[in-house]
């Protein structure tokens, strides 16, 4: 039996820096933004240096490349906080699918109802399909009662993005969430963002309450100092 070898991943274009950029000339554009012009890459690396950075690559494909003199480690973990900004705030909407049959009975029936209300109130859209077998698909009619029922029991969150339709032995239809429906959940999702932000600022620690857990303890050491001193004028005294 051979081995399985399993294919990498294709992996995403490479920045190049410093050493690796093997090019004869660069157009430099400063820390601040500033265009340097073109110069040898050489003497970019040295202003790179001489200012503790890094020199960049940023468009590899203009004539010269163009780079950029900057802090590297700080470049990169920007770019990771913006690509982990990005993939939080986007909304990722799955196709949920419910099977019926044309002898389900109406208890089920209002079962899967329910059940594509919560997927659509998520956010998600909801595939209904109904699969004939044997005979049953000389009674196409039952299907479609079946699927306008569940379409006219969710239109006040739902609209169909496919009519039921016929595909092979199956009909289905396609429902997904109307716009306010998505709007909420935006307001939502708003919402949880700010009362997590809310509650990072409040468990930071503030100077405030260490000055006054400071002042405190000042207290009890000179109310300490004060008893002790107390104590041996009692004793002289005696």
């Amino acid at each position: 039996m051979g081995r399985r070898f399993r294919r990498a991943e294709p992996r995403g274009p490479q920045i190049r820096i410093n050493r690796r950029i093997r090019v004869p000339e660069v157009r430099v554009v400063g820390p601040d933004g500033a265009n340097l012009g073109v110069l040898s890459t050489d003497d970019a690396l040295r202003r790179a240096e001489a200012l503790n950075m890094d020199l960049v690559e940023v468009n590899p494909k203009a004539s010269p490349p163009v780079c950029k003199i900057l802090d590297f480690g700080k470049f990169k973990y920007e770019e990771k906080k913006k690509q982990r900004e990005a993939k939080r705030k986007q909304t990722v909407v799955e196709v949920k699918e419910l099977k019926l049959r044309p002898k389900t009975d109406d208890h089920d029936l209002n079962v899967k109802m329910r059940a594509a209300r919560k997927f659509i109130e998520s956010g998600n859209k909801v595939k209904v399909t109904c699969r004939f077998r044997g005979r049953e698909i000389t009674h196409p009619e039952r299907a479609k009662m079946q699927l306008d029922l569940i379409l006219a029991g969710l239109e006040d969150i739902s609209s169909a993005e496919q009519a039921p339709t016929m595909e092979g032995r199956t009909m289905a239809m396609t429902l997904g969430p109307k716009p306010q429906v998505m709007q909420r959940l935006a307001a939502q999702r708003a919402l949880r963002e700010r009362d997590v932000k809310k509650a990072e600022v409040s468990q930071a620690p503030s100077d405030d309450g260490r000055d006054e857990e400071e002042e405190q303890d000042d207290e009890g050491d000179e109310d300490d100092e004060r008893e002790r001193g107390g104590a041996v004028d009692r004793v002289d005294s005696n």
